[in-house]
């Protein structure tokens, strides 16, 4: 801990960390449903998870805010950590958000809430990160789309009718949001042009 601000540190090394959490989460997107592993995560305030914090140090910044969930939301030791090491905005609005952090997926307001793009700017859009418990031992899934050869099975511990938003996302293609699941020790990519069903 910082013991002039009273802040956990961050990445042990801010510019190497960030570089290579952001590789895992391009390569994570580019290769939906596989796994790539985050390690040397940086201590964090609870109810952060370390992969949370990883990947919003990696990719949010003064142009990028953050929305909160209710659980992080809840802990201003959360906000500040964040505010403090990417120097985002934290936004009330989840169509503000260039990225929400979402702690409890299982309450995670509709996707409808969230910035969709548009037609001009697709890109424009908010990137969900869903904290999961474990890597595996949800329903098994099946994943189909670019960056897939034939068909990727997976098993991440979705929330219940979380596959059905999924579904209703994919169909708004090539507006909606993509994905990533920040599972123990790793990220999983599901952008909007990914196609999934449960087997």
């Amino acid at each position: 801990m910082n013991v002039v601000t009273g802040l956990l540190p961050g990445f042990a090394d801010p510019v190497l960390d960030a570089q290579r959490v952001f590789r895992g989460v391009m390569e994570a997107l580019a290769r939906p449903g596989s796994l790539q592993p985050l390690a040397d995560l940086p201590e964090v305030p609870a109810p952060l998870t370390p992969e949370l914090a990883a990947i919003a140090l990696a990719l949010a910044d003064a142009d990028a805010p953050l929305w909160l969930d209710a659980p992080l939301a809840g802990a201003p030791a959360v906000a500040e950590f964040l505010r403090f090491h990417t120097g985002a905005p934290i936004v009330k609005d989840p169509a503000e958000a260039a990225f929400a952090l979402v702690a409890d997926p299982a309450r995670c307001p509709p996707h409808e809430g969230f910035a969709q793009g548009t037609p001009d700017y697709p890109d424009a859009s908010t990137t969900l990160v869903l904290a999961l418990p474990r890597q595996e031992g949800g329903k098994l899934l099946l994943l189909e789309g670019p960056g897939i050869e034939g068909c990727r099975s997976v098993t991440p511990p979705l929330p219940e009718g979380f596959v059905a938003r999924l579904k209703r996302n994919r169909k708004r293609f090539p507006l909606g949001l993509d994905h990533l699941l920040a599972l123990p020790g790793a990220v999983m990519g599901l952008p909007r042009s990914t196609r999934v069903t449960e087997a």
